[in-house]
């Protein structure tokens, strides 16, 4: 179907239309139509940029807004991160640059237009060339003066920042040793960080979930903590380090005038290897930007009260017989692609409880969705006849077991205090896999939901321990998952 028939649709909806799961359909189409002309030969179709800038911003009711918006960012936008492919770049920064020049003319977006124009930024030209400007930086200017702060962005989600903001801090701490660090971002951040002795959390949210407006508002926050936080020490130079991040969406909103700042470019260099992760991307680029050779691996700093209590719990589980400790985790951050299915999920526990003294702590996930997942996962097992226990975090040793599973209710600092303890980590792409391999633990990866093979690589754990990945096509599978199949494949990697 043609920009212009989708047009069409949308104006005879927008007279008469009345159901919102329609509109959701329609804005859907419309995203997947972008991409089709994407794949098959690069063509950018603006019209459906524009079409679909126009539905997340018509309504009254946010709801119906974010019906056009989620479109946009899930299908578009994330569709285009997650390609890693040589013009993808290109292509996201003229979506987002559509996408900004639409809503700067809206009346709504009187706050966005002066902030730009605050930038000398008038146009969509305007901001692609600043931000091939950026881009081309490959060597820090003010090599020759020590910043008394550096303010680092958060990649938004936990795994992002723990696979590459931990490394990039790790790096400009060696160099800039007297410097104090800010990050911006989540009060999360303080769980898997909090730990750091010369580390702020200064909070800024991004709405993940959010119409274009709430998006854009996690940029006004953090260029109004960029503006202040030099305020705040002295006149010195203070520098703005953008790892890739959501808060300048990737780098196309400005931050900062000058040239004291540094930008990962995590998708779109040629100099990158195609069998590098994250981790090595984001070594490889402190390497070319300060001329010095080196390399540190991901790291967290956890706060050493939530270290003290997962390191009480465990000692009592294994002071009541356990000798294998095993952390699972199988949250897919509402990814459903990445799950391969209960019944792998039943089977997994069961192989792996059929090694005596064995315990597993399984991570009972965030929402209740998840939640109500492991608890349908625990009532399975018991109905097998094992021994099963729920609990919170805090109250973790109170329910020691010998042999079997508890289900633990717990936060992401929480869950990562708990793998630091174990023997080894299991579970699927997500921000536990990092945390694990960065803490040095045996980490097996059940990576579903890609197939692309750069995707797999880029997001692969990175740690001085074993890592593995096991890789389950759950998108073109003719039939059922090989769930057996798949399980041996993950008892060869553990017994390797």
């Amino acid at each position: 179907m043609t920009a212009i028939s989708y047009r069409d649709r949308w104006v005879s909806f927008r007279n008469h239309g009345r159901d919102l799961e329609e509109l959701s359909r329609l804005a859907s189409q419309i995203a997947l139509s972008f991409m089709d002309h994407y794949y098959q030969n690069g063509r950018f179709e603006e019209e459906s940029i524009r079409l679909l800038c126009e539905m997340a911003t018509h309504f009254e009711d946010p709801r119906w807004n974010r019906a056009a918006s989620s479109a946009l960012f899930e299908i578009i936008v994330e569709g285009l991160c997650d390609d890693f492919e040589e013009f993808q770049p290109e292509t996201y920064n003229r979506v987002m640059s559509e996408v900004i020049d639409f809503c700067r003319r809206l009346p709504e977006g009187k706050e966005l237009d002066e902030a730009l124009r605050d930038f000398g930024i008038a146009t969509d030209r305007d901001l692609l060339a600043r931000l091939e400007r950026t881009r081309s930086t490959r060597a820090y200017p003010g090599i020759s003066r020590q910043p008394r702060k550096v303010l680092v962005l958060s990649r938004v989600t936990i795994g992002a920042d723990v696979a590459i903001t931990s490394v990039i801090l790790q790096r400009l701490e060696t160099i800039f040793p007297g410097a104090e660090f800010v990050l911006l971002g989540s009060p999360r951040l303080r769980e898997i960080f909090g730990g750091h002795r010369n580390l702020r959390v200064r909070e800024v949210e991004y709405v993940r979930r959010g119409g274009l407006f709430e998006r854009f508002s996690a940029w006004h926050e953090a260029l109004a903590a960029v503006r202040e936080e030099p305020r705040q020490t002295s006149p010195d130079h203070c520098l703005l380090v953008d790892p890739d991040s959501r808060f300048s969406q990737l780098g196309v909103l400005p931050l900062t005038r000058n040239h004291d700042c540094l930008f990962f470019d995590s998708r779109g260099s040629a100099s990158y290897l195609s069998r590098m992760n994250m981790a090595e991307l984001a070594n490889h680029w402190l390497n070319g930007v300060f001329g010095v050779s080196d390399f540190r691996y991901p790291r967290v700093w956890l706060p050493e009260g939530t270290l003290e209590a997962a390191h009480s719990a465990c000692s009592a589980i294994r002071a009541c017989g356990c000798r294998h400790l095993i952390a699972v985790n199988f949250g897919v951050g509402g990814n459903w692609r990445k799950r391969a299915g209960p019944d792998f999920e039943r089977k997994l526990l069961e192989r792996l409880l059929e090694n005596p003294d064995t315990v597993i702590l399984l991570d009972k996930g965030s929402g209740d969705n998840e939640e109500a997942q492991v608890r349908v996962l625990l009532e399975a097992l018991r109905s097998s006849n094992h021994s099963c226990e729920e609990t919170r975090f805090g109250s973790l040793g109170e329910k020691p077991l010998s042999h079997g599973v508890i289900g633990v209710q717990c936060s992401i600092g929480e869950m990562g205090a708990l793998i630091s303890r174990c023997d080894e980590f299991i579970g699927y792409d997500s921000a536990c896999q990092h945390i694990s391999a960065s803490l040095g633990i045996p980490t097996y990866t059940v990576f579903a939901g890609s197939n692309n093979t750069r995707f797999i690589r880029r997001w692969s754990a990175c740690g001085p321990a074993r890592r593995r990945i096991i890789h389950v096509d759950t998108l073109s599978s003719p039939g059922p998952l090989d769930v057996e199949g798949i399980i041996s494949r993950i008892m060869d990697a553990r017994s390797q």
